[in-house]
């Protein structure tokens, strides 16, 4: 029998939990199946972790936490540096097994893996350069001392839409703070990190400093975790209502919390816009990732002037589309992760269609082996509409036209969430008043794609809380210590 490039990839994946620098099976010895959302083939069978398993990794994370903590800065940021050129020598295994397990085409997958690897490449320089203050009091009663510390063992939850990016996100300033990590994958797509895991043993990082727990079980596993009073850091990045129950178990420790959440992001096409960029970004905007992504524009929001050439360029882009098995060479849409979530996009784009809106390509799941859905945009889309307000998930691209610039921020704002907005505009004191009018943490400006390791992701809002990458990303996971010396000349 021969054996496949992909088999000899799965085959390197570890199927048990990291546990206080072991690789064990689960407890109870329970197992969960991951698949391939290409075909529902089984990829891999690996250990579900119980209680008891979440217990033994906070318990590990606890014991490893004042070496670690103590472990000069340049030790850490040299472990994280090696990590990255490991992942950049890795690159083609990472890439595949993404695409294997979340379906997003190859060249995307190959896109995580450099996107990912500079959270591990960023934080190893950030790790040396938390700095603190020293200088007198203002009344001369003594000498002020402000330091930076880390804040203790974190338990961090991860999506499946971004296995690699998302678990370099949290563990990498978690890492470069000084604290220790049990992180929880999805339970879609957990064998990238799996996979993560094993570089980062490889990089040098010690034992019980990162802990790994896989299971099906992820609401029984995680409220004993972060009901733990020895936990002191929460970061979690999902839904909305997940985060708020999340939120809501953090409170009685008064834990450290970073919220990723949902996102409705419109994308606004002025009159004066270059549209030939702007079709590019929204190409960008909507269908990275399938559609499945925070960030993913929701709404287009584009001026009654230039809507129908809008409309019709972008239909033309989209109806060429090719969809695939992300693994194979020249797919740009993948399949979405389950038949739920073709399921919300067969209904969004129904309610908009039954309310007045116009079909003007796709709107349908495509039958077979797979979980796929069509490319698709809905033009005139009626206000009131269902897929105006829930985060679509999808290859769906939704337009509503608009007149006054005025009439486009009250739509834009119109959500409960303010995660991200893209503007296309020629004019500078246009997009200058959209940055102050827009109510959203990040904001692409003739941009279609506005993540980078260097700068701070999050949102307003039921968007979120606190900031992942950037200078900001190390501070969520230190805590400050002021201290008052008497005066030494006196």
């Amino acid at each position: 029998m021969t054996i496949t490039v992909e088999q000899t990839l799965l085959a390197r994946v570890p199927e048990a939990l990291l546990i206080g620098g072991r690789w064990r099976p689960a407890a109870g010895g329970e197992t969960l199946l991951v698949r391939d959302p290409a075909t529902g083939a089984v990829l891999k069978e690996i250990a579900s972790a119980s209680v008891e398993d979440g217990r033994a990794a906070l318990d590990a994370a606890c014991d490893a936490f004042e070496d670690w903590a103590s472990t000069p800065a340049r030790v850490r940021s040299d472990i994280l540096r090696r990590a990255f050129d490991l992942l950049m020598e890795r690159k083609e295994d990472f890439a595949l097994l993404m695409s294997l397990e979340m379906g997003k085409p190859l060249a995307e997958a190959r896109g995580e893996v450099a996107y990912g690897g500079e959270f591990l490449r960023w934080f190893s320089e950030e790790a040396v350069r938390v700095a603190g203050r020293y200088g007198a009091s203002p009344e001369g009663h003594g000498r002020m001392i402000v330091t930076q510390h880390p804040v203790g063992p974190c338990y961090l939850i991860t999506p499946w839409n971004f296995p690699l990016a998302m678990a370099t996100r949290k563990i990498a300033p978690a890492l470069a703070a000084g604290c220790t990590v049990v992180i929880k994958p999805a339970e879609l797509t957990p064998l990238t990190t799996l996979l993560l895991s094993r570089l980062l043993e490889d990089a040098g990082l010690p034992p019980g400093v990162l802990n790994v727990i896989t299971t099906s079980r992820s609401g029984a596993v995680s409220e004993p975790i972060i009901r733990d009073p020895r936990l002191r850091k929460l970061s979690f990045t999902g839904s909305t209502p997940v985060g708020v129950r999340l939120l809501e178990q953090a409170a009685g420790g008064v834990l450290r919390t970073s919220m990723e959440l949902g996102g409705n992001a419109p994308f606004v096409v002025f009159e004066d816009a270059d549209l030939d960029k702007a079709v590019d970004g929204a190409m960008a905007a909507k269908f990275r990732n399938i559609g499945q992504a925070c960030t993913a524009a929701n709404r287009f929001i584009v001026h009654s002037a230039v809507v129908d050439e809008f409309t019709r360029r972008v239909t033309a882009r989209v109806a060429e589309l090719r969809v695939g098995r992300g693994a194979d060479q020249g797919v740009e849409i993948g399949p979405l992760i389950d038949e739920r979530a073709v399921d919300k996009a067969a209904s969004l784009v129904a309610d908009a269609v039954s309310r007045g809106a116009s079909l003007r390509t796709g709107g349908h799941a495509i039958h077979g082996p797979g979980t796929f859905f069509e490319p698709t945009v809905v033009a005139d889309v009626p206000p009131g509409s269902d897929i105006l307000r829930e985060e679509i998930f999808g290859p769906v691209l939704a337009i509503v036209p608009f007149d006054t610039e005025d009439q486009a921020v009250a739509i834009a704002n119109d959500t409960d969430y303010g995660l991200v907005s893209y503007v296309y505009t020629e004019s500078l004191t246009r997009g200058q008043r959209m940055i102050e009018r827009l109510a959203t943490g990040m904001m692409g400006l003739n941009m279609g794609v506005v993540s980078n390791a260097a700068a701070p992701f999050g949102g307003w809002k039921r968007s979120g809380l606190g900031r992942e990458g950037g200078a900001e990303g190390i501070h969520e996971y230190l805590q400050t210590k002021y201290t008052l010396t008497p005066d030494p000349f006196v």
